[in-house]
């Protein structure tokens, strides 16, 4: 093992389909985990960025079968917020000297939709200009939505292709969910100019190790420049999740899975962000951290006004529900000088990987 993490550790991209496999099914993670922080300190520093999440409404025309918020789900309740009202947490943030934010909601192709958010970023742009990051994760567009974006002030896309087979792609959505289009739209981003990022769910039902090799495989062969990826975590209201029982057995296997992604990828991948996300968390309290300590080196915390959280639940057991934003900014910078991390305040925190490519 010492050999196969030792080339992992000086050659981006070293690592063959097997020792993929190999470093994901081990049971002693120690080595794994101490080797990617190593990476990760060699291209980031001790250091962590921050994207302050908002979460701009939960109406999406997507029927994902895994999905708290798809359009099937009778039990959510349904909202938008105001230009105005994203435009304040954005600032918020700003002024917070959070560096970045993050711009989600559920799947939306319409020219009302491009123009409300066009008017969100203009309206950020004002007071951030290019030095504060706008991170979009607002699903498939068209190449002349997602320009108009990039024109109005986006700096980072995220779309996650939540598995890299096409035919677990295929059991996990509907039949006129593409994966095609999914990937294209990927390429586009690429082609405009943004820092684009993926990301898939780990553990998902019937999905073995050799799916997740190939799902590393596929964020090299992309090009991409971060991934933000979690354990799939089952939600009630969904097909896929409906009769999955979160038994202490399954949450622990699931947090581990996710943690030896991060890792692994870090280890094939080298300079790219890596997200330590949310679901992390949902799983166990310090999960976040863990990630951090696995190779990850950005985290997302929660700036939504908290009377719409509960409302935005793509899976079960959220985090920070009831937790406000500065109370969680504090909270998070005591958390990362805990395990001897520190934020990087202020900063866009952009991917040492995109940058190399530009030059």
């Amino acid at each position: 093992m010492n050999n196969i993490i030792e080339k992992a550790l000086h050659v981006a991209g070293a690592l063959t389909h097997d020792k993929i496999v190999t470093l994901l099914s081990l049971e002693d993670t120690k080595e794994l985990f101490q080797a990617a922080y190593q990476l990760k300190c060699r291209y980031i520093g001790k250091k962590v960025s921050l994207r302050g999440l908002i979460e701009m409404g939960n109406v999406c025309s997507k029927d994902c079968f895994y999905c708290g918020i798809r359009k099937s789900n009778s039990n959510v309740k349904r909202y938008r917020l105001s230009e105005e009202d994203v435009i304040r947490m954005a600032k918020w943030c700003f002024e917070h000297d959070y560096g970045s934010v993050v711009l989600q909601s559920g799947e939306i192709e319409s020219e009302t939709n491009t123009e409300y958010v066009e008017h969100i970023l203009r309206g950020i742009r004002e007071f951030g200009g290019d030095t504060f990051g706008v991170t979009l994760c607002l699903g498939e567009q068209t190449e002349e939505v997602f320009r108009r974006w990039l024109e109005a002030g986006a700096h980072r896309y995220l779309l996650r292709i939540e598995s890299s087979d096409p035919s677990i792609y295929a059991k996990i959505h509907p039949a006129n969910h593409l994966y095609t289009r999914r990937v294209e739209c990927l390429r586009i981003l690429k082609r405009l100019g943004y820092q684009t990022g993926s990301g898939v769910m780990i553990g998902l039902p019937g999905q073995t190790l050799d799916d997740l090799a190939y799902d590393i495989e596929f964020f090299r062969e992309m090009d991409l420049d971060m991934i933000g990826m979690g354990p799939y975590l089952p939600h009630a209201d969904t097909p896929l999740g409906a009769n999955i029982a979160m038994t202490p057995e399954y949450t622990n296997r699931q947090l581990q899975l996710g943690l030896k992604m991060i890792a692994v990828t870090r280890l094939y991948l080298h300079d790219v962000n890596i997200a330590a996300t949310t679901a992390l968390q949902a799983l166990d309290d310090t999960g976040r951290e863990q990630g951090i300590q696995a190779g990850a080196n950005v985290i997302m915390p929660n700036v939504t006004d908290v009377e719409y959280r509960r409302s935005y639940q793509l899976y079960p057991n959220k985090p920070c529900l009831d937790e406000n934003a500065a109370k969680c900014r504090n909270c998070l910078n005591w958390r990362m000088l805990s395990i001897g991390e520190k934020i990087i305040w202020g900063e866009r925190g952009d991917s040492p990987h995109y940058f190399k490519k530009r030059k």
